[in-house]
């Protein structure tokens, strides 16, 4: 017998002292990868996004589009990496963002859009400010935050300013930590010297707004001036003073009339305290009895720097903050970690740690059973040798050890340990036959036997597996874990199974196996069952060829109920997490107190689930983000009518609903509970389970101008509110906000000598607040900003403030009233624009609850409501429906689908490519080892079969057809491929030996079934143990049910397959 690389392989290390040495090896290295490799919840997908934002004072939205959007968009999208560039443009102001390709450093993206901005800075308009340029990516998500509340016997002692200082001083201190990223402070007011001008009294005594201004910056001035020399010593100079108390600040001089000094204090209100209430926090919490309490309160937010361990960073930040109670954090204050994704990331990797051990002992038992309890001690150490040495390989790859990562090993288990089932079962099977040869030449024989095939059947897994790597977009990246360590996993299982198990097997399985139970020409109970069964398909040609089409008809019953939505599809399902947040938009021009009530109001609402423990509400202001508010810009929200509310739910293990079942019982109860006002909306938002989108459901609607796409995408967002699981519909146009505009009197400005800059400083200090020094306090205390501002209540056009003084250039410095030289003029806002890369676009927004949530079904729904709705009639042109890439033609309206649709159906053609590459690498394997190219045609037709087990347990389960079933699906095709090549490779090594077609095939199948079944059983087991994790549920479904199906069908469509295409007619002689 040719001994192969396998026998040559086994035959060198059987006796070799280098073998334990090499286990031992193994062992040490893997056990080092997995005390140094981070630890994170989900793969870390860096998709760099750089934004880059321009003040454009006084221009309506289209005029800063034109002046300022567009040539930045040419310049931006110059740059090498830039896959999208997205622009967003309001009255005064431009955005546009530059989001890199999945993978690029935020880094290196930040230095490329610099580079050529500073290049190209002439093509932009003169007296524009350059572009603030920043960057964001993965690692800039807070991993901890910590929220600031009062005690419930001290919320008199601890207003938002004192507990935005504390957080200020509580920030310091955790900056110290090591590998502590970015951290923010959200809520609270900083104390501030503020000065509030009075009209009048500027008026009565003669003083103008600028005179007041220059005085205050100047009476806060310090600079050195020199030295003098004295007795041969030099003392620096030093003029001014800075301003360290309201109290000196209102003693300085403003103007002296007629001898009699004027002092600031005469013509403002000058305080030390809060600043304006521009944003609220506050925080409700569940009590004893179910009793909640409302609060201020302050959050910190802390990220971690790229590449540390997620784990060992929150602990030392939570360990520093417990150090820190009774000190620096006062007995009054409560410090509540309100986010710690380390210790949702380490509960994860420990629970999926517990799957990967409970995986082992059951495989390990299951061999235990069918082959003996020595084989099954050598199980026990080739499992967790194979695992430790792909932890490590996983470790020099740079992955991370994240949900991801090791549902790759728990899929990989069932797996990786065919090889090792596959030669320890034929070796037993050898030394049951006692022919004479020694322990050590059967073993060798038994490895050879069955070595090419199982290489083979090795690569054809990895052929299966590896083209999924290839998947592009975002899912790319937070799939690759799934390819790169299964693909490691047998790799290291197949060497691991010709070396170390065989040395093992020497060495600790020394007594015969049950005498006669490894019976080398029938295969035991289970391959004289198999062989019962198996006579009836293959006793004559018709009964083959009518096997072959049930089970060919049953097979596309299981595709049909795709079709019929039996089954329905979706890229990922929701995962079960501890959060919900609510996002508020009221509309535009909406106050801060109003946002609050209605947060209040919605939080009224959220303390009716019973789940919920507690909430932290932000009005004006954004909560502390996650990666899908880092992807939808969520930072960016701080308006007075926008508000977040981050509901924290009890511990998974402590209910009984799901994340996703709470935010639809949630979403139903605001509905009914929380009328909003025209324009305004509340949307319930859920960690998304893998790459975050702008929104499930989203169209962008293209047109000829921009009345054509807003009302194209008025209408289309009607028709999405007629689908009954199409909700939180929304657009990116909104209600334009009024506007105020104040028109200089040229005329009358030239006649006093008044220039434009000093009139707009003006009302701008009076309307915007103007910051015109910083006191300073001493060191461990934040200097105080020093802000002229009228009161929020004086901000609106009013006789009194169209009096305010403003100093003439003439003679003596005439003062004139702000209402002579300015006309007020009401008018309306615009609407925000919005381009993508280039294009101008209007977008309607939802999200999918209820009977259906993938976004092809609620794609379906709204195309045929789009079909049936009478557009001439309206006045309007049917827009033409595309589902990929922008249209080239904008003066036709169009509406191209995109969101979680773009993603899907990317991750599925790529899938659908990466199947078809697997299988023609599959089949160059096959016909590699039969020389054939007929025999791996016959070895590929089960795969399809799969299908049939796959659709059964989706209905089972009620479960979608997801991204992790595909991956189930495709997995599938090397590991049924794998037992179709050991089948048919005994089955051509029997034929050589004269025997009748019928005897060959039911010798071969009788005695592979036993190593078949094995191999298939500890692949389900592997998969039983996620089939509770909400995303890879589907996984686990395919790989269970399909292992089921095709196992069971394949070693009998196989021999119908021979007995129909090459039946020598001859009668067998073998009995079951």
């Amino acid at each position: 017998m040719s001994l192969g690389l396998s026998g040559r392989l086994t035959r060198a290390t059987i006796r070799s002292p280098l073998t334990p040495l090499m286990l031992l090896a193994a062992i040490m290295v893997g056990l080092l990868a997995i005390m140094t490799i981070p630890r994170e919840e989900e793969p870390q997908i860096s998709v760099p996004m750089v934004d880059l934002m321009v003040a454009a004072p006084g221009l309506s939205a289209s005029d800063a589009v034109e002046l300022i959007g567009k040539p930045l968009e040419t310049i931006v999208k110059s740059v090498d990496g830039v896959e999208h560039v997205y622009t967003q443009a309001e009255d005064d102001g431009v955005m546009v963002t530059a989001r890199f390709l999945v993978g690029s450093d935020p880094d290196d993206a930040a230095i490329r859009i610099n580079e050529r901005l500073s290049a190209n800075m002439d093509k932009l308009p003169q007296g524009i400010q350059p572009p603030q340029v920043t960057v964001r990516g993965i690692s800039d998500v807070p991993i901890v935050v910590l929220t600031l509340s009062p005690k419930a016997g001290a919320r008199g002692d601890w207003n938002e300013q004192a507990l935005r200082s504390l957080a200020a001083r509580l920030r310091t201190e955790v900056a110290k930590v090591d590998n502590v990223g970015l951290t923010f402070i959200t809520g609270g007011q900083e104390e501030q010297l503020r000065v509030v001008p009075d009209p009048a009294r500027l008026a009565a005594h003669g003083v103008s707004l600028g005179a007041l201004m220059d005085a205050v910056g100047q009476a806060n001035r310090s600079f050195p001036l020199g030295t003098v020399r004295e007795g041969g010593a030099a003392t620096a100079v030093v003029a001014g003073q800075t301003v360290r108390s309201a109290e000196q600040l209102a003693t300085i001089t403003v103007r002296a009339a007629n001898g009699n000094p004027v002092y600031l204090r005469d013509v403002a209100t000058v305080t030390q305290g809060p600043g304006e209430d521009q944003a609220r926090a506050w925080r409700w919490a569940r009590g004893a009895g179910d009793r909640w309490s409302m609060a201020p309160a302050v959050s910190l937010a802390i990220a971690k720097r790229s590449g540390a361990n997620a784990v060992n960073v929150s602990d030392a930040v939570v360990a520093r903050v417990e150090a820190l109670r009774g000190s620096l954090i006062p007995p009054g204050v409560e410090v509540a970690v309100t986010r710690n994704y380390g210790e949702s990331a380490n509960e994860k990797a420990n629970e999926l740690i517990f799957h990967l051990g409970l995986a082992t002992v059951s495989i390990v038992i299951l061999i235990g059973f069918a082959i003996g309890w020595r084989e099954a001690g050598v199980t026990a150490v080739v499992i967790p040798t194979t695992i430790l040495l792909t932890m490590f390989a996983s470790n020099i790859m740079g992955f991370t050890i994240n949900r991801v990562s090791l549902f790759a090993l728990i899929f990989s288990i069932g797996i990786l340990v065919d090889d090792a089932i596959v030669m320890i079962e034929n070796i037993a099977r050898h030394w049951a036959m006692a022919d004479g040869r020694s322990r050590i030449d059967a073993t060798v024989d038994a490895v050879a036997e069955v070595g090419n095939p199982t290489i083979i059947a090795t690569l054809t897994v990895v052929a299966a597996l590896l083209p999924m790597l290839f998947v592009s977009g975002l899912m790319g990246p937070y799939m690759a874990p799934i390819p790169i360590n299964a693909s490691a996993a047998m790799l290291f299982s197949f060497f691991v199974a010709v070396i170390i198990a065989p040395w093992l097997m020497v060495r600790f399985a020394r007594d015969t196996l049950a005498q006669g139970a490894h019976d080398h020409a029938g295969g035991g109970k289970l391959g004289a069952l198999y062989g019962r069964v198996a006579i009836r398909v293959i006793r004559d040609r018709k009964s083959a060829r009518n096997f072959l089409i049930a089970v060919g008809a049953a097979t596309l019953v299981a595709c049909s109920m795709f079709y019929f939505k039996a089954v329905t599809v979706k890229l990922l399902p929701f995962d079960n997490k501890s959060e919900v947040q609510l996002v508020l938009d009221m509309p535009e021009g909406t106050s801060l107190e109003t946002t609050g009530r209605t947060l209040d109001a919605a939080a009224a609402v959220v303390r009716q689930i019973p789940e919920a423990r507690s909430m932290e509400a932000y009005a004006g202001t954004s909560a502390p983000f996650n990666f899908n508010g880092l992807v939808r810009h969520y930072f960016l929200r701080n308006r007075p009518e926008m508000g977040d509310l981050m509901v924290t739910l009890a511990p998974k293990g402590e209910r009984d609903r799901s994340s996703h079942a709470i935010a639809l019982d949630l979403r139903q109860r605001l509905k009914k509970a929380l009328p909003l006002p025209a324009g305004g909306s509340i949307k319930v938002v859920e960690t998304p389970p893998g790459p975050p989108v702008l929104a499930t459901l989203l169209a962008e609607i293209y047109g000829p101008d921009e009345a054509t796409r807003r009302k194209t995408a008025a209408q289309v967002e009607a028709l999405f509110c007629t689908v009954p699981y199409v909700v939180d519909v929304d657009n990116s146009f909104g209600v334009p906000r009024p506007r105020l505009r104040l028109i200089p009197d040229r005329a009358r400005m030239d006649a006093y000598g008044i220039s434009e800059r000093q009139l707009f400083d003006s009302i701008g200090a009076l309307l915007g607040g103007q910051t015109v020094g910083y006191a300073p306090r001493g060191d461990g205390r934040d200097p105080l900003p020093i802000r002229i501002a009228l009161d929020q209540s004086q901000r609106s056009w009013s006789a009194d403030l169209a009096a305010t003084p403003v100093a003439t250039m003439g003679p003596g410095g005439r003062l004139v009233q702000l209402g002579e030289i300015v006309d007020a003029r009401e008018e309306a806002g615009s609407p925000a624009l919005f381009r993508r890369n280039g294009r101008a676009a209007d977008m309607v927004t939802a999200e999918l609850a209820g009977e259906y949530e993938a976004p092809i079904y609620g794609i379906f729904a709204v195309d045929d409501a789009i079909e049936a709705f009478d557009w001439k009639a309206h006045g309007m042109e049917k827009p033409v429906v595309r589902f990929n890439g922008q249209p080239d033609d904008e003066q036709v309206p169009t509406l191209l689908w995109d969101g979680e649709w773009e993603i899907t159906w990317v991750t599925f053609r790529d899938m659908g490519a990466a199947f078809m590459v697997a299988l023609l690498g599959i089949y160059v394997l096959v016909v590699g080892q039969f020389r054939n190219f007929k025999i791996p045609l016959v070895i590929l037709t089960p795969i399809p079969l799969t299908l049939v087990g796959i659709v059964l347990g989706h209905m089972l389960f009620g479960a979608p057809f997801t991204a992790t079933s595909m991956i189930g699906f495709i997995a599938l095709a090397g590991i049924i491929v794998r037992n179709s090549i050991l089948l048919v490779d005994f089955i051509n090594h029997a034929k050589g030996e004269g025997k009748p077609l019928r005897d060959t095939l039911l010798e071969a199948g009788m005695i592979r079934f036993k190593p078949i079944v094995l191999t298939a059983a500890a692949a389900m087991i592997g998969a039983a143990t996620i089939l509770t994790d909400p995303i890879f549920q589907g996984l686990a479904i395919s790989l269970l049910f399909g292992l089921a199906s095709s196992t069971l069908l394949t070693v009998l469509v196989i021999p119908a397959i021979y007995i129909v295409l090459r039946d020598d007619g001859r009668e067998g002689t073998l009995s079951p």
